[in-house]
């Protein structure tokens, strides 16, 4: 298995943000981080050039390789923020996401175009069981 291409960097998260050029993507962009250092109460790091993530753990995979990732997380995208929130199928959450409003989702991620389309204490329970669901899960980073 090759190694993951996408890590945490040093790169500032406070700069990311703040040069994502659409203004409103920017401000959702800055309340998401809110929401998502509350619930994990961790500091945003980046991860690779455009995902700003929170807490960390160690995932290991069937084959027994492993490695080191984000709790959850979130990229501004071209056609949408992806909020990564590393919970599997998402339908699980079937009436969360049907109080949520305008959005999308993938296996493990959601999709929103901007916070005014989505209720926000909706999302801010989704993060919230997303950064639970990893709170125990131990990192074995080595300091």
């Amino acid at each position: 298995m090759a190694e993951a291409k996408t890590k945490r960097t040093a790169a500032s998260v406070s700069d990311f943000l703040g040069g994502i050029k659409d203004e409103q993507t920017r401000v959702d962009c800055q309340a998401i981080a809110t929401i998502m250092e509350k619930a994990t109460k961790s500091e945003p790091r980046m991860w690779g050039s455009s995902i700003v993530g929170f807490g960390e753990y160690r995932q290991v995979y069937a084959n027994g390789k492993e490695a080191e990732w984000m709790s959850i997380g979130f990229s501004p995208r071209k056609q949408n923020i992806a909020l990564y929130l590393m919970m599997g199928d998402l339908t699980k959450q079937k009436a969360a996401l049907a109080k949520l409003g305008k959005h999308d989702h993938g296996k493990g991620c959601l999709y929103i175009k901007r916070l005014a389309d989505v209720h926000t204490p909706t999302l801010e329970k989704l993060v919230q069981t997303a950064a639970k669901r990893r709170k125990g899960t131990p990192s074995s980073k080595t300091k």
